[in-house]
């Protein structure tokens, strides 16, 4: 029962941890459309969040590589949650983005 506990614990860290990482990559992305400094914004982002993560799995595995995979399961499934809690209205993103007119 411990080994359970400590793979769902586990699992939970990854959810946080996707969470921060993609979560952050959604401000910066919003911050650095109107930035004076996008190039900067983005750079430190990625710095910063790179390393929470990586020092994250690193304390959350302790040296287990069954607690370092329910971890990287946990951060892939917060990737699908963060994706659609931050969704815009239309449903689709990329779809809207990429529509193009084309003169007959």
């Amino acid at each position: 029962m411990n080994e359970l506990l400590s793979l769902i614990l586990s699992w939970a860290a990854g959810l946080l941890l996707g969470a921060v990482f993609f979560g952050g990559l959604w401000w910066t992305v919003r911050k650095g459309l109107s930035s004076k400094r996008p190039a900067l914004l983005f750079l430190v982002s990625q710095l910063l969040r790179t390393s929470v993560t990586l020092a994250g799995f690193y304390l959350v595995a302790g040296g287990h590589w069954q607690r370092l995979l329910a971890c990287l399961v946990g951060f892939i499934c917060a990737r699908f949650i963060v994706a659609r809690l931050t969704q815009s209205s239309d449903g689709n993103q990329s779809h809207s983005a990429t529509k193009a007119t084309h003169a007959s």
